[in-house]
């Protein structure tokens, strides 16, 4: 590189020569020139170079601003000047695209050595307002009134000359005046001919300390940041990355550059990253805070990245940025707050599950089934014997001989090893050293890792436990249930393959859900105990022994309700009477308990009691309601039962039916064709059903109704059937739903009585009430086939008495019991005088040969005779006391508006009359 010096003329006109060349072409280059203005004929001071031959060009006239033309502000095209061809300029549109260029705009000027301006660049024009055509040929000095600067410039000149560049900062004034600091480089040029020159670049230093300092944050953020870094062009491969990055993936930042993320981190991991670093670059959407598990295992944890896609200022896509923060800390505190939160819910869902059990089997199966797989892999819940069948809890401490069954199971998996692992029902056995036998001993939970501690578990050579390794299981929790202080079983858990081992932290919520199933399952057993006793109390209360009186064919079904301790008041009962008549009661006693089982075992008894006085039903149920405070559960609280009453007379085909607020009864007759005589266990030939209009009657303990007896004549086999509401209910579907279920089961055909009641049962619907029900069928009959029967009608005159005689002696003859005709005879005279005595009507009299002769004498007379004892001067009197005295058993009931009275008289040989 040459410079120019202070050399002599000849030098100089070289020089000028020089640059004269220089300059054309320079121009040539650079657009045409405008004509220079004219000069002023004065020179300013120091605008000669010394060695110019060339006369010293005069300084421009500053132009004036043309009224209303704004000056040219720096960054925007410089405005048009008077009389030069700038107008022309004003249309050139500003390049395309854009770069850190067009932020940072470098003015460019070619300066000889005189400091004359031989080039004036478009961005110098921009930056300080003066078109070259005004400054080609002048000294740059004459821009600068500042002689301080005007110094500075020229020993800037000066030191480039000598030292080939410089650069500082200066500051210049625009052709409005305003003063404009610049950052100034100045570099030595010569041309082909050896003739030096001077380039100047420009820039204003307010937009390069902007960027010097936008990239010093750039650097400190690249370079100090926590975060992992990364720079990525249009092919995902890395242009940049900090120190951090490079730490994190374990890979040099040089090993970074050039490479793609498959390229620098393990397969497994890169895969993901990829497909989340190619979306952002397609999509331009960015991803924010996609937490992944981190690729390098030297440092094991996870790690948050984030990607978008960059853009220059045209809107090229020129690769995609990321970050990467090592969240291993929060991860996993979140994760921790996750585990906690899980577990809570595990704990929430298991106790509404379990929270409306009372079946110890149920909850232990909700257990083991609430634990996998989210906490374990296998699970079994083993209880005591006494908690699943409701009893006592054993006073003494547990042993090997304590009874322990698994009845919860639970697994991930199925297959034959678990089949021996986890059997539903299995009785354990344990030693009393071992795992098991330690816990229910002291009620410490145990953690059990190893195949060593595993074989502890129960027994050695337990196949169970072989199952368990031939499964992979490696560790394993074995967790008192505990109720009260007591242990009442165990819960086993246990993981197996790549699955992680129990902790601490898994101990001790195991412990917390065991404590809470303890008291659910004690809770069951003392529900189970309860209802034990309650279901004993209300069956020791209805019949133990239902009679097949004559004529009649019974069959009957009691379900409790599944409401558990909470049984009903519902209660059957069959009843003989006098003269083969049978009374059917079904009764309801509201409410449900304890109390209102001992309360239906008082009012049947009170039923059965007036049943013996051989009342007629609506008597029988008024005399009950007038009981009703005695019969109440308690003082404070009255009797409300419904009751259906019915009794049936063999020998005369009538039924008579009384209800207290009870559903109707069901009746199907047979068809015409069952002309036969039933048979006992024989088929029912169905037939058409019909629900009983009886008088509703009000509930006993209620009043204000009076109850009605109604009278049926029914044909021979009919089918009756009394029940609680309980079958026939249900929440959404009204009574005559149920009935007309009821009567169209019955109405079909069936194998036997039995069988009608079992499919009367199998049509309850599994939405009904959880309440109690009572079903009684009664198949009707005329009596036994062969049953002799005589009967008469007497009128009540004195004759009567002795034509009675007469006829009872001829038909007891008949018959063959000869034996009875004194004491038949004696009695019937007796209470045939009686009638004739107060009646006025005709008198019945009826006879009946079966286990026992039964005598009726029938008058309209409704009252019932009184025996009396007749002293020893009395006439009279004595008739209802030879009856008492002679006959077997002997009794009066209403009858129509009349009564009967009875009496029977054991035949000859029987047990009955030997005794």
């Amino acid at each position: 590189m040459s410079t120019t010096g202070n050399g002599g003329g000849g030098a100089r006109r070289a020089g000028t020569a020089g640059g004269a060349a220089a300059r054309a072409r320079l121009r040539r280059a650079a657009p045409a020139a405008a004509p220079q203005p004219p000069s002023s004929g004065r020179r300013r001071r120091g605008s000669d170079v010394p060695g110019s031959a060339r006369p010293v060009q005069p300084a421009p006239t500053l132009a004036v601003p043309e009224p209303g033309v704004r000056p040219a502000l720096r960054g925007r095209p410089g405005r048009p000047f008077p009389g030069g061809p700038a107008d022309a300029r004003q249309g050139l549109a500003a390049p395309p695209g854009g770069s850190l260029l067009d932020m940072l705009k470098v003015a460019i000027a070619i300066l000889d050595t005189a400091g004359r301006v031989v080039l004036w660049s478009p961005a110098a024009e921009e930056l300080l307002g003066w078109p070259s055509e005004l400054l080609v040929g002048r000294r740059i000095d004459e821009l600068i009134p500042d002689q301080e600067q005007v110094a500075r410039i020229r020993t800037a000149v000066q030191d480039t000359l000598r030292h080939g560049r410089w650069a500082g900062n200066a500051e210049l004034r625009d052709r409005d005046g305003v003063p404009v600091a610049v950052d100034a480089r100045i570099s030595l040029l010569v041309d082909g001919d050896g003739t030096p020159f001077l380039q100047v670049n420009l820039a204003e230093a307010a937009a390069v300390r902007a960027v010097e300092r936008d990239l010093a944050v750039r650097d400190a953020l690249f370079e100090q940041s926590p975060l992992g870094i990364a720079i990525l062009d249009t092919d995902l491969r890395y242009t940049a990355v900090n120190q951090t990055l490079a730490e994190m993936n374990g890979v040099a930042l040089e090993d970074h550059v050039g490479r793609t993320t498959g390229e620098t981190l393990p397969e497994r991991a890169a895969d993901e990253i990829t497909a989340i670093q190619r979306q952002v670059l397609a999509t331009g959407e960015p991803v924010i805070d996609v937490t992944l598990a981190s690729p390098v295992t030297t440092r094991a944890g996870y790690r948050s990245i984030s990607y978008s896609r960059m853009t220059d200022r045209a809107g090229r896509v020129l690769g995609i940025s990321g970050t990467v923060m090592d969240v291993t800390e929060r991860y996993r505190a979140v994760a921790k707050v996750e585990h906690a939160r899980r577990r809570l819910s595990l704990l929430n869902e298991f106790g509404s599950r379990v929270g409306d059990l009372l079946d110890a089997a149920r909850i232990a199966q909700e257990l083991a089934n609430s634990v996998v797989p989210r906490l374990t892999d296998h699970s079994a819940v083993i209880l005591l014997q006494a908690v699943a069948h409701g009893d006592d809890l054993p006073r003494h401490g547990h042993d090997r001989r304590t009874s322990l069954l698994q009845l919860g199971t639970a697994s991930v998996q199925d297959g034959p090893e678990v089949e021996v692992m986890l059997r539903r029902g299995a009785r354990i056995t344990f030693a009393e050293d071992s795992a098991c036998g330690r816990v229910l001993r002291t009620g410490v939970p145990e953690l059990l890792s190893g195949a060593d501690q595993l074989d502890d578990v129960t027994y050695p050579g337990d196949p169970k436990m072989q199952a368990a390794h031939d499964l992979g299981v490696h560790s394993m929790l074995v967790v008192p249930l505990r109720a009260r202080g007591i242990v009442i079983g165990l819960l086993l858990v246990s993981r197996a393959g790549y699955r992680e081992g129990f902790d601490r932290d898994d101990l001790a919520f195991t412990v917390e859900l065991a404590d809470r199933a303890g008291s659910s399952l004690d809770n069951a057993r003392l529900y189970a105990r309860e209802r034990t006793a309650a279901l004993t109390l209300q069956r020791t209360l209805l019949p133990q022994q239902v009679p097949q009186p004559t004529g009649v064919e019974v069959a009957y079904r009691y379900v409790p309700g599944s409401s558990g301790t909470e049984v009903g008041g519902d209660w059957f009962d069959v009843i003989p009477l006098p003269g083969d008549r049978t009374a059917l009661v079904v009764g309801d006693v509201m409410g449900h308990g304890l109390r209102a089982a001992a309360t239906m075992g008082r009012l049947r008894t009170a039923v059965r009691v007036l049943a013996a006085l051989d009342l007629p039903p609506d008597v029988l149920l008024r005399h009950v309601h007038e009981l009703a405070d005695d019969l109440a559960q308690g003082p404070d609280e009255a009797l409300l039962a419904t009751c259906v009453y019915a009794v049936f007379d063999p020998g005369t085909a009538k039924l008579t039916v009384a209800k207290a607020g009870h559903i109707p009864p069901v009746l199907v007759v047979p068809g015409e064709e069952a002309v036969e005589p039933t048979r006992t266990g024989g088929p029912l030939r169905g037939g058409a059903g019909r629900i009983l209009d009886l008088p509703s009657g009000a509930p006993l303990g209620v009043g204000g109704v009076p109850f009605e007896s109604v009278e049926l004549k029914i044909p021979e086999g009919s089918l009756l059937a009394l029940c609680t509401d309980g079958l026939v209910e249900s929440r959404d579907k009204d009574l005559d739903v149920g009935l007309g279920r009821l009567v169209t089961v019955l109405q079909e055909p069936h194998a036997s009585i039995q069988a009608a009641c079992e499919a009367v049962l199998d049509t309850m619907e599994q939405g009904r009430e959880p309440d109690d029900v009572a079903l009684l069928l009664a198949r009707l009959g005329h009596g036994q086939a062969g049953t002799p029967t005589a009967g008469w009608t007497l009128p009540a005159e004195p004759t009567a008495v002795s034509r009675a005689r007469r006829l009872v002696r001829a038909a007891l003859a008949e018959w063959g019991v000869e034996d009875l005709t004194d004491t038949a005879e004696l009695l019937v005279s007796e209470l045939v005088t009686n009638a004739v005595r107060y009646a006025s009507a005709p008198i019945g009299v009826r006879l009946t040969l079966g286990e026992t002769l039964l005598v009726e004498i029938s008058d309209p007379l409704p009252d019932p005779p009184r025996e009396r004892h007749a002293a020893e001067a009395d006439e009279g009197g004595r008739g209802l006391e030879l009856v008492h005295r002679l006959a077997l058993h002997w009794g009066a009931r209403a009858e129509g508006i009349g009564k009967v009275v009875w009496f029977e008289l054991a035949l000859p040989g029987s047990d009955t009359g030997e005794e």
